[in-house]
Protein backbone atom coordinates (compact mmCIF):
# COMPACT_ATOMS: atom_id res chain seq x y z
CA UNK A 1 0.00 0.00 0.00
CA UNK A 2 2.81 2.47 0.71
CA UNK A 3 2.65 4.13 -2.73
CA UNK A 4 4.14 7.39 -3.92
CA UNK A 5 2.84 10.87 -3.28
CA UNK A 6 -0.23 11.50 -5.40
CA UNK A 7 -0.98 7.80 -5.86
CA UNK A 8 -4.32 6.23 -4.82
CA UNK A 9 -3.72 3.36 -2.44
CA UNK A 10 -6.24 0.93 -0.98
CA UNK A 11 -6.37 0.18 2.71
CA UNK A 12 -6.32 -3.53 3.50
CA UNK A 13 -8.99 -4.83 5.87
CA UNK A 14 -10.83 -1.49 5.85
CA UNK A 15 -14.62 -1.53 5.75
CA UNK A 16 -16.15 -0.88 2.36
CA UNK A 17 -14.15 0.66 -0.47
CA UNK A 18 -11.81 2.84 1.57
CA UNK A 19 -8.78 4.24 -0.15
CA UNK A 20 -6.30 6.93 0.68
CA UNK A 21 -5.04 9.38 -1.92
CA UNK A 22 -1.59 10.51 -0.97
CA UNK A 23 -0.83 14.24 -0.54
CA UNK A 24 -0.07 15.59 -4.02
CA UNK A 25 -3.56 14.80 -5.26
CA UNK A 26 -5.16 17.13 -2.72
CA UNK A 27 -5.80 20.81 -3.26
CA UNK A 28 -5.15 23.45 -0.63
CA UNK A 29 -8.84 23.66 0.26
CA UNK A 30 -9.32 19.94 0.84
CA UNK A 31 -8.42 17.85 3.84
CA UNK A 32 -5.99 14.98 3.42
CA UNK A 33 -5.22 12.35 6.02
CA UNK A 34 -1.57 13.04 5.09
CA UNK A 35 -0.59 16.34 3.54
CA UNK A 36 2.55 18.16 2.49
CA UNK A 37 0.76 21.49 2.09
CA UNK A 38 0.51 24.04 4.88
CA UNK A 39 -3.15 24.15 5.97
CA UNK A 40 -5.32 27.10 5.07
CA UNK A 41 -8.05 28.49 7.27
CA UNK A 42 -11.71 27.63 7.05
CA UNK A 43 -14.80 28.41 9.09
CA UNK A 44 -15.51 24.66 9.29
CA UNK A 45 -13.91 23.77 12.62
CA UNK A 46 -13.75 20.00 12.00
CA UNK A 47 -12.17 20.54 8.57
CA UNK A 48 -9.61 22.92 10.10
CA UNK A 49 -8.62 20.31 12.70
CA UNK A 50 -8.32 17.61 10.03
CA UNK A 51 -6.18 19.86 7.81
CA UNK A 52 -3.73 20.51 10.63
CA UNK A 53 -3.63 16.87 11.64
CA UNK A 54 -3.01 15.82 8.02
CA UNK A 55 -0.20 18.36 7.64
CA UNK A 56 1.50 17.23 10.84
CA UNK A 57 1.21 13.54 9.91
CA UNK A 58 2.81 14.39 6.57
CA UNK A 59 5.67 16.15 8.40
CA UNK A 60 6.35 12.99 10.42
CA UNK A 61 6.31 10.80 7.32
CA UNK A 62 8.63 13.13 5.42
CA UNK A 63 11.21 12.50 8.16
CA UNK A 64 11.31 8.77 7.42
CA UNK A 65 11.44 9.04 3.62
CA UNK A 66 14.42 7.25 2.13
CA UNK A 67 15.53 5.55 5.35
CA UNK A 68 16.51 1.92 5.75
CA UNK A 69 15.01 -0.13 8.57
CA UNK A 70 18.33 0.16 10.43
CA UNK A 71 18.40 3.94 10.09
CA UNK A 72 14.76 4.16 11.22
CA UNK A 73 15.77 2.36 14.46
CA UNK A 74 18.77 4.57 15.16
CA UNK A 75 18.89 6.85 18.19
CA UNK A 76 21.75 9.06 19.39
CA UNK A 77 23.53 7.03 22.08
CA UNK A 78 20.29 5.18 22.83
CA UNK A 79 18.44 8.40 23.69
CA UNK A 80 15.22 9.71 22.21
CA UNK A 81 12.70 7.56 20.36
CA UNK A 82 13.72 6.07 17.01
CA UNK A 83 11.81 7.31 13.97
CA UNK A 84 10.07 3.95 13.50
CA UNK A 85 8.97 4.19 17.14
CA UNK A 86 7.51 7.66 16.59
CA UNK A 87 5.45 6.45 13.61
CA UNK A 88 4.37 3.32 15.49
CA UNK A 89 3.43 5.28 18.64
CA UNK A 90 1.40 7.86 16.69
CA UNK A 91 -0.49 5.04 14.98
CA UNK A 92 -1.34 3.48 18.33
CA UNK A 93 -2.16 6.82 19.95
CA UNK A 94 -4.73 7.66 17.25
CA UNK A 95 -6.21 4.16 17.51
CA UNK A 96 -6.61 4.46 21.29
CA UNK A 97 -8.23 7.89 21.20
CA UNK A 98 -10.45 7.41 18.15
CA UNK A 99 -11.42 3.74 18.19
CA UNK A 100 -11.19 3.45 21.96
CA UNK A 101 -12.22 6.86 23.21
CA UNK A 102 -14.72 7.82 20.55
CA UNK A 103 -15.99 4.50 19.16
CA UNK A 104 -15.84 2.38 22.32
CA UNK A 105 -13.46 -0.32 21.10
CA UNK A 106 -11.30 -2.13 23.61
CA UNK A 107 -7.73 -0.83 23.24
CA UNK A 108 -4.39 -1.33 24.92
CA UNK A 109 -1.08 0.42 25.29
CA UNK A 110 2.47 -0.85 25.58
CA UNK A 111 5.81 0.86 26.05
CA UNK A 112 7.09 -1.47 23.32
CA UNK A 113 5.38 0.68 20.69
CA UNK A 114 8.18 3.25 21.15
CA UNK A 115 10.89 0.71 20.30
CA UNK A 116 9.25 -1.97 18.14
CA UNK A 117 11.03 -5.23 17.53
CA UNK A 118 12.68 -6.22 14.25
CA UNK A 119 9.51 -7.86 12.90
CA UNK A 120 8.06 -4.37 12.24
CA UNK A 121 9.63 -2.89 9.12
CA UNK A 122 9.59 0.81 8.36
CA UNK A 123 7.43 0.15 5.29
CA UNK A 124 4.87 -1.71 7.42
CA UNK A 125 4.88 1.03 10.07
CA UNK A 126 4.28 3.71 7.41
CA UNK A 127 1.53 1.62 5.80
CA UNK A 128 -0.18 1.17 9.18
CA UNK A 129 0.07 4.92 9.89
CA UNK A 130 -1.45 5.79 6.52
CA UNK A 131 -4.30 3.34 7.09
CA UNK A 132 -4.84 4.67 10.60
CA UNK A 133 -4.95 8.22 9.25
CA UNK A 134 -7.68 7.28 6.78
CA UNK A 135 -9.64 5.41 9.45
CA UNK A 136 -9.35 8.34 11.85
CA UNK A 137 -10.54 10.78 9.21
CA UNK A 138 -13.53 8.56 8.36
CA UNK A 139 -14.50 8.25 12.02
CA UNK A 140 -14.12 11.98 12.65
CA UNK A 141 -16.26 12.84 9.65
CA UNK A 142 -19.01 10.53 10.95
CA UNK A 143 -19.25 12.17 14.39
CA UNK A 144 -20.26 15.63 15.62
CA UNK A 145 -17.54 17.65 17.37
CA UNK A 146 -19.47 17.49 20.64
CA UNK A 147 -19.72 13.67 20.59
CA UNK A 148 -18.61 12.47 24.05
CA UNK A 149 -15.30 10.69 24.53
CA UNK A 150 -15.16 7.66 26.79
CA UNK A 151 -11.58 8.38 27.90
CA UNK A 152 -12.08 11.42 30.08
CA UNK A 153 -14.52 13.61 31.90
CA UNK A 154 -15.85 16.49 29.84
CA UNK A 155 -13.88 15.32 26.80
CA UNK A 156 -15.50 15.25 23.39
CA UNK A 157 -14.37 14.80 19.78
CA UNK A 158 -13.14 18.40 19.70
CA UNK A 159 -10.87 17.66 22.69
CA UNK A 160 -9.66 14.42 21.08
CA UNK A 161 -8.78 16.19 17.81
CA UNK A 162 -6.84 18.88 19.67
CA UNK A 163 -5.02 16.15 21.59
CA UNK A 164 -4.14 14.31 18.35
CA UNK A 165 -2.84 17.56 16.83
CA UNK A 166 -0.79 18.35 19.94
CA UNK A 167 0.70 14.87 20.23
CA UNK A 168 1.49 14.68 16.51
CA UNK A 169 3.11 18.14 16.54
CA UNK A 170 5.29 17.24 19.51
CA UNK A 171 6.47 14.04 17.86
CA UNK A 172 6.99 15.77 14.50
CA UNK A 173 9.49 18.04 16.27
CA UNK A 174 11.06 15.02 17.89
CA UNK A 175 11.33 13.38 14.44
CA UNK A 176 13.00 16.54 13.11
CA UNK A 177 15.68 16.31 15.78
CA UNK A 178 16.31 12.57 15.37
CA UNK A 179 16.58 12.82 11.57
CA UNK A 180 18.95 15.79 11.73
CA UNK A 181 21.16 13.98 14.24
CA UNK A 182 21.05 10.82 12.09
CA UNK A 183 22.12 12.25 8.75
CA UNK A 184 21.88 16.05 8.78
CA UNK A 185 18.51 16.21 6.98
CA UNK A 186 16.64 19.38 7.94
CA UNK A 187 13.48 21.20 6.90
CA UNK A 188 9.89 20.20 6.38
Amino acid sequence: MAGQLGERVSIPDAPGDMACVTPRSYGRNMSSPLSSEFPVGTTNEKELFLRWLGFLRGAVLRKVEGLSDDDARWTPEGRLIPLIGIVNHLTGMEWRWVDGGMLGAEVSESEEEFRPGPSLTLAAAVEAYRARAAATEAAVRSLPLDAPCRRGEQADLRFVLLHLINETARHAGHADAVRELLDGTTGE
